[in-house]
């Protein structure tokens, strides 16, 4: 009987240590001693620190296997949301130099920051004129960009959007917001207001029908697209004038 309990002693002997979560781990110790132990089961051992911080691997092509576009090579929000300055700044230097050809890809863009702030500053210098026409401008412009939509859809024979049109007609009020600026300080009520008033009718018109014939592949008809703009850019110069 004592053979039995001896022999159970030795083939149970068991140990337990505190790992570093704080629990008890019980083991068995199957060689008769604390000597056998595993080295990773050695709460005291010395566990030299290398220095090196742990990261994950990750392959290269990890993006171009899925399809999908790495971070670096996303757009940015403003592009996403439909806002380029550098477009914009290129549609502006196609209104401001009427000789310069107009590049049909970048003008096709639904751009309507350009109009608006083009909308809003013309109604800003109207007001600083003693003019409160805000009503008229944007009444004006939303019947004009209909008008013109239906005009340059039965005229073309490409697919017109109603963005494009605004977005063009809208930039080409440029030279209308310089003439209610020079009207804040002087009078256009005079032959020199007059000369100035019918140039920017002709300048907002003529880069306006450019653009359209280059964009919709109209170039033989671009004093029947600069007619109806001239009746348009004459409302806004009257506004502007009166």
């Amino acid at each position: 009987m004592g053979d039995f309990q001896q022999f159970e002693q030795d083939f149970y002997q068991t140990g337990c240590y505190i790992d570093d979560q704080g629990r008890a781990v019980a083991y068995y110790d199957t060689d008769g001693g604390q000597d056998g132990l595993p080295n990773i089961l050695n709460p005291f051992m010395e566990q030299q620190y290398s220095g090196e911080i742990y990261q994950p691997t990750m392959q290269a092509t990890s993006f171009s296997s899925t399809g999908s576009e790495s971070p670096e090579e996303e757009p940015p929000l403003l592009v996403e949301l439909g806002i380029d300055f550098d477009h914009m700044w290129q549609k502006t230097l196609t209104v401001l130099n009427p000789l310069k050809p107009a590049d049909g890809s970048i003008m096709n863009e639904t751009d309507l920051t350009g109009p608006i702030l083009f909308c809003i500053a013309l109604g800003v210098t109207l007001m600083m004129a003693g003019k409160v026409h805000f009503g008229y401008v944007y009444g004006i412009s939303a019947i004009a960009c209909i008008g013109m939509y239906i005009l340059l859809s039965l005229m073309s024979s490409l697919a017109v959007s109603y963005g494009c049109v605004a977005s063009v007609l809208g930039y080409c009020l440029l030279p209308i917001v310089v003439l209610s600026t020079f009207a804040v300080f002087f009078s256009l009520q005079g032959f020199l207001g007059t000369v100035l008033a019918l140039l920017a009718i002709c300048w907002c018109s003529f880069s306006a029908s450019k653009i359209f014939i280059s964009t919709l592949a109209m170039q033989e008809q671009q004093m029947l697209v600069f007619y109806p703009c001239s009746l348009l850019y004459g409302l806004f110069t009257l506004l502007t004038v009166f």
